[in-house]
């Protein structure tokens, strides 16, 4: 007989890999990486133009990647026609980034309709408060360990 694990590190990175897997499966054929992906869902959700240290910021929260390495990002989807540097550093969404940025959330949102089936809502509610509040406490962890 198994027991359910209690959350923890292992546990909450287990689900993360698998889930990250998952998308990258679907980012393949579009040639984005999961990064760029991180980047293009910033840029796509921003209402309108975004200055492009608030999106390296975005990026950085988000993945704890360098700044340098969010502007390369950054530099590989304007280079790839999905972000537009209309001004200096001012960024907008391309419409073929939008374009992709919907079909990889359709694809996306499949899956994870398939992966989060007959999860009861509830249990779903309390997973997120769990999870929501061990990243504010891991990022504050993060803020004192740069310090």
């Amino acid at each position: 007989m198994t027991t359910t694990p209690v959350v923890d590190a292992r546990v909450i990175g287990l689900a993360h890999y698998a889930s990250r897997a998952v998308l990258e499966g679907v980012l393949v054929p579009y040639g984005v990486s999961f990064r760029q992906n991180v980047a293009l869902r910033l840029a796509a959700l921003a209402d309108g133009p975004s200055g492009r240290d608030a999106l390296v910021d975005g990026i950085v929260g988000t993945l704890k990647v360098d700044a340098s390495d969010a502007h390369g990002t950054v530099d590989e989807l304007v280079s790839a026609g999905l972000l537009t540097e209309e001004e200096p550093s001012r960024i907008r969404i391309t419409d073929a980034g939008r374009q992709l940025y919907a079909k990889v959330s359709a694809e996306t949102g499949a899956v994870a309709a398939r992966i989060y089936a007959g999860i009861p809502e509830e249990d779903r509610v309390v997973a997120g408060r769990v999870l929501t509040l061990i990243t504010e406490r891991a990022n504050a962890e993060l803020t004192t360990l740069k310090k």
